[in-house]
């Protein structure tokens, strides 16, 4: 099984605008055949070192990570993403 971790800072976090992103990640649930779980979370703490938006995903093998990576419904997340995120960072690993 592959693990892909994404933290995402937003330009904008207000609460509202990070809910509607939180959605349009959610919005990928049942959509990618490869994409096998997935979870959203949004940061409660608010420290200076947190990020404001967690996704969990996984994938049986490296195959479907890369396949779900040029997906067209991925693709389109990415779009928004490019538009809101200040920074993001991202961990990948087999477990």
């Amino acid at each position: 099984m592959i693990t892909h971790i994404v933290f995402f800072r937003l330009k904008d976090n207000s609460p509202e605008k990070v809910e509607v992103t939180a959605e349009v990640l959610r919005n990928m649930e049942g959509k990618i055949e490869q994409l096998k779980f997935i979870e959203v979370g949004v940061d409660v703490i608010h420290s200076e070192r947190s990020y404001d938006i967690a996704l969990i995903t996984k994938f049986e093998t490296m195959a479907d990570l890369d396949a779900y990576q040029v997906h067209p419904v991925h693709q389109k997340v990415i779009e928004h993403m490019s538009t809101v995120r200040e920074s993001s960072v991202a961990v990948d690993y087999e477990s």
